[in-house]
């Protein structure tokens, strides 16, 4: 099962970077250019950075982007327009427009995320204090988001539908790598089961809520084109399978801790812990069956045997202890049997 799950397909292809790269220059150069045939200024750098900064590949965030960060040039020409009307150039009138700029920040941002662009503005504004610029400037970032907003989307649009796909793709190849290495590690018994945390990190268990949350941007937008078939199902397993089998690592991981040895005894190294070494054949299973049910292939013969070496297990280990340990595993055949019975 090892050799399986070597390719992850989250990593951007060659091609979706170049097209990426290639919206972001004409993007950012078609601003450019107009703002220089209408003569806002000779370098109309504002009128670029719409598309280094609001452009995402989820392309249809951009109206979102783009209004908060028209707002905060907005309020930083006013801010910094009327502060240095009133003061002249000077550390007490540079503070008025730091404290300020903050403040505006803060407050038209949102929680965790302010708006920086007010601060920045403000403080580009005091440090070019040209008659004329802030106009400019405000003219050339409207210019620069109306490009976004409009070409964006025209440019190579990305198929949130495929995204879906693809990163559904990239957390069943992490899953299998994952209870593939627990598999290893529990056959050998032992603290040392403890399975080793993979690069991705906890990013391996969001990574279904992101792949629904793109399924249901293109269910919303796309309204005359069908999903691929059984997409949303196995989106939906992926989801329940990713809170289920993190409960159960987690729980893995402190039952293989095992307790604190006693420095006094003759013999530091714990025992080894025979419920660990048993319930690596139910880790296999269960991977295997997961893993071609998130293919869109058949599982049930897997399923079934997922469930009967729970049930092995189960009689051999019935503390409760050892069922916490299954507990993962089990709600894991329940999303199974669910989406099993979904499909007939």
């Amino acid at each position: 099962m090892s050799g399986t799950f070597a390719f992850d397909p989250l990593v951007p292809s060659a091609g979706a970077r170049l097209r990426s790269a290639a919206r972001l220059v004409i993007c950012a150069a078609a601003p450019w250019y107009l703002c220089l045939w209408w003569g806002t200024s000779t370098a109309p750098v504002p009128a670029a950075l719409p598309a280094v900064l609001i452009l995402r590949e989820d392309v249809y965030a951009a109206p979102r982007l783009a209004w908060e960060r028209l707002l905060g040039v907005f309020v930083g020409v006013v801010l910094s327009t009327l502060l240095l009307d009133r003061l002249p150039p000077s550390s007490l009138s540079f503070l008025a427009v730091l404290v300020c700029g903050c403040a505006g920040m803060y407050l038209l941002g949102r929680p965790g995320s302010p708006n920086q662009q007010v601060l920045i503005t403000a403080l580009m504004i005091y440090a070019t204090a040209l008659p004329g610029y802030p106009l400019a400037r405000l003219a050339e970032t409207l210019v620069g988001i109306a490009v976004v907003v409009l070409l964006g989307p025209l440019l190579w649009p990305p198929d949130p539908y495929r995204s879906a796909a693809v990163g559904l793709d990239g957390y069943r190849a992490g899953v299998g790598r994952l209870l593939d290495g627990v598999a290893r590690r529990l056959a050998r018994g032992g603290p040392a089961a403890a399975p080793d945390p993979l690069p991705e990190g906890a990013q391996l268990w969001l990574r279904p809520q992101a792949c629904r949350a793109a399924f249901d941007r293109a269910a919303r937008r796309r309204r005359t084109r069908t999903p691929p078939d059984g997409l949303d199902g196995r989106l939906g397993l992926a989801a329940r399978s990713a809170v289920t089998l993190q409960c159960f690592t987690q729980e893995l991981q402190e039952r293989a801790r095992g307790p604190v040895p006693d420095p006094s005894a003759a013999s530091a190294a714990p025992a080894p812990d025979p419920a660990l070494r048993d319930i690596a054949p139910l880790v296999r299973a269960t991977a295997l069956a997961l893993d071609a049910a998130l293919r869109g292939e058949g599982f049930a013969a897997e399923l079934d045997r997922a469930r009967g070496l729970d049930l092995a297990h189960r009689a051999a280990h019935p503390t409760r202890h050892d069922a916490v340990l299954r507990a993962g595993l089990h709600l894991t055949h329940e999303a199974l049997s669910d989406h099993l019975a979904a499909r007939r």
